[in-house]
């Protein structure tokens, strides 16, 4: 296998490192270490919109070859941006991808829908004569959306150009998936010609940083968009596998799935950190320009496994979930910080929820694989893998085996002490 090497980390550990494609037979055993080095991020439709803390796809690529075969049925509770149903659709599974937030299932939809290429290029020329005739005169105020701070996020020319944008696409003679794509497109470039911060994952306006986006930035970064990903979304159309289904249920979540039991072959997921990203607060303005969100986003963040926005009447007293060590690093919290104490008891509760629900939907042998991070709690490390594995047991999965993928690059820019430099593959099977 000549893209594999052995190497020696800053810490004097053992890591095998493998570059490009995985090896669907690469022994990995308990405690094993691996750096995967990714060449594919962008590949076909998984760079059409920047989402943080993805799956890169030589992982999940790797995983679904090794635990099923063609014409399973796959399934990713915490679907994101919907990497593991692109990997799914392209090794020719069926998958079915669940999240509560609707621009994830939004970016998932776009990602995994073929396009016919005379139509979608025919738009997009109808879309270029458009932006070549632009003057502010053809958007009327009333066309501008409303959305809290509005005009502090963005410049006045560039509310004009996105909303005329907007209405370009919306009224392209096309079909939905089309206008779809073109959507996907115009949120791609929403953040960079924001006032916002283009690399942090809250949304945050830094003064210090002198961001300076001038009149026409809308206009031209959404034909350099389009330049970018027409051509992906067509080399994806023409690689897209018949008869393959995907679905982005609307009615669920992690902790309560709406399938039958035993019916998927292979669950695959990469759960959110604790604490770790708002997802809301991360895609604000892309969710206020798409219509997904008019006003307060805390009813959405609720929903989110994870999520920060807890009620104060929670954390009062002490929770355990009934892992020792999980309980003992809790406590130590507790001390300093209860809130975020019942936040990390609250994730802990939300997995033993999502790990009964994929039990019941899993066949008989079927895995859940679990690509999971640490992280740091006021000094204190949580290792979330250690704490799911005996939840699951407690269930009644077998832990097949577990080991680590080495981090090197996140869109998060997280402080240097909080950054978590192993992910963690847990391979549990019913």
């Amino acid at each position: 296998m000549t893209n594999i090497t052995e190497i020696v980390n800053d810490f004097g550990e053992n890591i095998v490192q493998v570059d490009g494609d995985i090896p669907v037979n690469l022994p990995a055993k308990d405690g094993d270490r691996f750096l995967f080095i990714s060449y594919d991020q962008s590949f076909l439709t998984h760079g059409l919109h920047k989402y943080p803390a993805k799956f890169f796809p030589e992982l999940p690529r790797w995983l679904i070859k090794r635990y099923s075969q063609e014409n399973d049925r796959i399934l990713d509770p915490f679907a994101g941006s919907g990497t593991t149903n692109v990997e799914a659709l392209l090794s020719k599974r069926h998958s079915v991808g669940i999240d509560v937030d609707p621009f994830s299932r939004f970016i998932s939809r776009v990602k995994v829908t073929p396009l016919a290429e005379t139509e979608l290029k025919l738009a997009q020329r109808v879309l270029l004569e458009a932006i070549s005739h632009y003057r502010p005169s053809l958007v009327n105020k009333s066309d501008l959306p409303d959305f809290p701070y509005r005009d502090n996020w963005f410049n006045k020319e560039i509310l004009w150009e996105l909303t005329y944008l907007k209405k370009r696409i919306q009224s392209l003679d096309t079909d939905d998936a089309v206008k779809a794509f073109f959507k996907l497109c115009l949120s791609s470039i929403i953040r960079a010609v924001s006032n916002a911060d283009d690399n942090c994952t809250r949304t945050v306006i830094r003064k210090k940083l002198n961001k300076l986006v001038r009149p026409s930035d809308a206009l031209n970064r959404f034909v350099k968009a389009l330049h970018v990903k027409v051509p992906k979304i067509v080399e994806f159309s023409r690689n897209y596998p018949i008869g393959i289904t995907t679905d982005f249920p609307e009615d669920m979540d992690a902790r309560n799935i709406k399938y039958e039991s035993n019916c998927f072959d292979l669950a695959l997921t990469s759960p959110p950190y604790v604490n770790a990203v708002d997802y809301p607060r991360t895609h604000q303005l892309e969710m206020y320009w798409l219509g997904f969100a008019r006003d307060s986003l805390t009813a959405l963040k609720k929903q989110n496994v994870g999520t920060e926005s807890v009620s104060a009447s929670h954390y009062k007293v002490r929770h355990e979930i009934g892992v020792p060590e999980a309980d003992r690093v809790m406590t130590n919290i507790f001390e300093i910080d209860p809130r975020r104490a019942f936040i990390a008891f609250k994730y802990l509760e939300d997995m033993r929820k999502n790990l009964n629900q994929v039990y019941k939907v899993l066949r008989e042998g079927g895995r859940y694989v679990i690509v999971v991070g640490n992280n740091r709690i006021r000094g204190h490390l949580f290792e979330s893998w250690k704490y799911l594995m005996p939840i699951a047991e407690d269930i009644g999965f077998e832990v097949e085996t577990y080991f680590g993928s080495e981090i090197i690059k996140h869109f998060i820019k997280v402080p240097r002490g909080e950054r978590i430099n192993t992910d963690w593959i847990l391979v549990l099977k019913k």
